[in-house]
């Protein structure tokens, strides 16, 4: 096999593998170009600040809604599944009060 059609097919394979989408000649990638496409209406052309995440909730409020919903279904098991999951909790030691209560 001839060195010049060696090279001719390892460029022709690198351009296959390149594509025709990735890299146009003289210009940005493809991805970059459409995400400044996606903003060209607005002022600048470029993406702003992505929406900051909100703040994460305060987790003895979550207990708290736990035990209420615990206290509303007055089952055994709503209580005994409050107590697994939050023991070390003082609403645990009410849960539990509340457990004694429903035995009787």
């Amino acid at each position: 096999m001839k060195r010049r059609s060696l090279s001719a097919g390892l460029f022709g394979a690198f351009v296959a593998l390149a594509g025709p989408g990735h890299l146009t000649f003289g210009g940005l990638p493809v991805m970059v170009g459409k995400a400044y496409a996606d903003e060209s209406g607005k002022q600048g052309g470029r993406a702003g600040r992505a929406p900051s995440v909100p703040m994460a909730r305060d987790p003895s409020a979550a207990v708290a809604e736990e035990y209420e919903s615990a206290r509303r279904k007055g089952t055994r098991e709503a209580f005994e599944l409050f107590i697994a999951r939050h023991g070390d909790d003082p609403l645990a030691e009410r849960a539990r009060a509340e457990l004694k209560q429903l035995a009787r």
